[in-house]
């Protein structure tokens, strides 16, 4: 940052001007606070690095909950977008636009999705998981089973199938004949399914659930099981899919082929765009014309982003990256052998260092303090999931500041 001018080195613009009080005071005064406290400011980034309005500079290892895909203002995306902003941003569904109909050929092509499957694309992983309710109400039966753990959206279809309760009893009545069953219990899931059963929806790593991932053996028998039933078994593939585990899609490692699947977070590499992803012509064909919709859904511009974004991935190996970096990072803390770490949970560049006490906010506050972006996402753990590009140099940062962040938080939470 130039301080005589207030240009961005990275960007290129001015920056906004402001102290953090400043910017917190007036989003308190102008936002509906469902969000509770920002805890930063950001005004610009740059690759896996983010600047607030105050000039600090943070690794980012959340990158929007596993959205930025490419980090922050990569050449490429910023290329794509400024160009389809100069062609076409939006048309009407009642047109399409090459971007939306190669966005759409090249998700089925990545998925190996077989002849007579299609895309719907929608702005957001609730919005996906809305469409794939319906999609399941279209078999004539109206029972779902989702996993405890679950998190699959707050809209008021979505968060009946998430299963924590501070997000669903304020909006109770939710829609009926949901059921929720122990993750990895193929005995539970058995008793749960039958023929009155639309759909079973799992995610393969939960990850508001602490990333958690569901054995292989349990994918294959809900497979198996909903198959025997006649119901659609749904994988959530919002925030493990787009490479973020590994592979394009989590559920590909495990010898398994869903009916349908949701994405949203990394297909755009920020640009807001989810999508429903059906497996073959019986389930494509539930859906019938005029049976759903979206104003913005698969508008060129978000289009245009997600094509650039799975271009990127496949030109540069970053399916592969996320794989070799995700497990090199893990040995590495393990390695460290601290004894707060009780472990390190996931797959590919989606991780959870889990704490042996239920400390992990004043982790992610002393990593900040740091210059690192974390996630406590449980009490007890801490959800890494950086951007694809993140170099090797850039976990060992992390890896070396761990410790000291490890002491400090457990200097802060000892009464």
């Amino acid at each position: 940052m130039n301080a005589e001018t207030g240009t961005s080195a990275q960007t290129g613009t001015r920056a906004q001007t402001g102290t953090t009080a400043d910017w917190l005071q007036r989003y308190d005064d102008s936002a509906i606070t469902v969000f509770g406290v920002p805890g930063l400011v950001l005004d610009h980034g740059s690759g896996c690095t983010v600047w607030d309005v105050e000039g600090r500079a943070y690794l980012d290892l959340l990158s929007g909950i596993a959205v930025n895909s490419l980090g922050h203002a990569h050449p490429d995306l910023v290329a794509a977008l400024s160009r389809q902003v100069g062609q076409l941003v939006h048309v009407s569904n009642f047109f399409t636009t090459p971007a939306q109909v190669s966005a759409a050929e090249r998700v089925l092509e990545l998925a190996a999705a077989p002849p007579g499957s299609g895309v719907f694309f929608c702005n957001s992983g609730s919005e996906a998981v809305e469409a794939a309710i319906k999609l399941s109400r279209r078999t004539g039966r109206s029972r779902i089973v989702a996993l405890e753990g679950a998190f699959h959206g707050r809209t008021t279809g979505a968060v009946a199938l998430t299963h924590k309760a501070a997000y669903r009893d304020p909006f109770e009545p939710l829609i009926p004949d949901v059921h929720h069953v122990p993750p990895d219990d193929v005995g539970a899931l058995r008793a749960a399914l039958d023929e009155r059963t639309a759909m079973l929806i799992l995610e393969p790593v939960q990850g508001e659930a602490g990333v958690r991932p569901l054995s292989t053996d349990y994918l294959r028998a809900a497979r198996e099981l909903t198959t025997e039933v006649g119901a659609l078994l749904v994988v959530d593939e919002i925030q493990t899919g787009i490479a973020r585990t590994g592979s394009w899609f989590a559920h590909q490692q495990r010898g398994i082929v869903p009916d349908a699947m949701t994405l949203a977070k990394g297909l755009g590499g920020g640009v807001p765009i989810g999508a429903l992803v059906t497996f073959g012509p019986e389930v494509t064909g539930l859906l019938a014309a005029g049976q759903h919709g979206s104003t913005f859904g698969g508008n060129p511009l978000a289009c245009a982003a997600a094509l650039t974004v799975l271009d990127t991935i496949e030109r540069d190996g970053l399916v592969a990256h996320a794989q070799r970096a995700g497990d090199r990072l893990a040995r590495a803390i393990t390695a460290l052998e601290h004894p707060m770490v009780r472990e390190i949970r996931g797959r590919g560049l989606l991780r959870a260092i889990a704490l042996r006490e239920p400390c992990a906010a004043a982790v992610a506050l002393a990593a900040r303090e740091a210059g690192f972006l974390v996630n406590p996402v449980a009490p007890d753990a801490i959800r890494l999931a950086p951007p694809l590009v993140v170099t090797d140099d850039e976990l060992d940062r992390l890896v070396t500041a761990l410790p000291t962040i490890l002491d400090s938080a457990a200097a802060r939470s000892t009464p």
